[in-house]
């Protein structure tokens, strides 16, 4: 069982950036693919960004494309969300996940979820 706690939201001015961290216990962090997923007030979760398990491969929304980093440091069991550029349409709960296997953009695919942490961009 994979525990996944997020940390580093919060409220920022547009055009400012944020880092989202989301640590792993309870599983073999460098077996899982991590995933960034955010859901704004009264709209579907979509996805963000992805990264493999060694970090060797990232995907992102064309949404946030240029502007938001995946990485992840398996030694300290972490993944990170670095987003530059925020936009007002950027505010929303992010949420990270993981699942066993090739990363993947779709939600259902995702074995373990954290709580989430509130992104909120002032314009």
């Amino acid at each position: 069982q994979v525990q996944l706690v997020e940390s580093g939201g919060g409220l920022v001015q547009a055009g400012g950036s944020l880092r989202l961290s989301c640590a792993a216990s309870g599983g073999t962090f460098s077996a899982y693919s991590m995933g960034w997923f955010r859901q704004a007030s009264g709209k579907e979760r979509e996805f963000v960004a992805r990264i493999s398990s060694s970090g060797a491969f990232t995907y992102y929304a064309d949404s946030v494309k240029g502007r938001f980093t995946i990485s992840r440091d398996n030694a300290k069991n972490t993944v990170y969300l670095k987003m530059n550029s925020l936009k007002p349409e950027d505010t929303a709960v992010y949420s990270c996940a993981a699942r066993r296997g090739t990363s993947s953009y779709l939600a259902k695919d995702y074995d373990y979820w954290g709580q989430g942490t509130q992104v909120t961009v002032s314009s």
